[in-house]
């Protein structure tokens, strides 16, 4: 399997929605940062303890579009449903750096 930056982020999202963290925890570097709207800056602990076992809101979730910006950079637009059946999208911005995921930075879109 190669180690290639987008790859590595496909992987943490399907660990995510069938939260298999034993499977995700490593792809996250020691220093890992996780920036949103309501978490600014947490550290690796405190995304898998608040962020990680959240895929239970959500029904379903498509990845649109997973796109390398650079040799380290990935842009991943999503849509979502949760079980209120509202549907949204986000953006992500990813740092993958020797392998491993260094930051991610959410920007939350609107109602679909």
């Amino acid at each position: 399997m190669t180690n290639s930056p987008t790859v590595i982020v496909e992987a943490a999202f399907q660990y995510y929605r069938s939260q298999d963290r034993d499977a995700a925890f490593p792809l996250y570097a020691g220093d890992f940062t996780f920036t949103s709207p309501q978490d600014d800056h947490i550290d690796k602990a405190a995304f898998f303890e608040r962020c990680f076992p959240t895929a239970d809101r959500f029904r379903e979730q498509q990845l649109l579009h997973v796109t390398p910006a650079d040799e380290e950079l990935v842009f991943v637009q999503y849509e979502y449903e949760l079980t209120t059946g509202d549907r949204h999208r986000n953006i992500e911005a990813i740092t993958v750096r020797d392998g491993l995921i260094r930051e991610v930075q959410v920007f939350f879109g609107g109602k679909v």
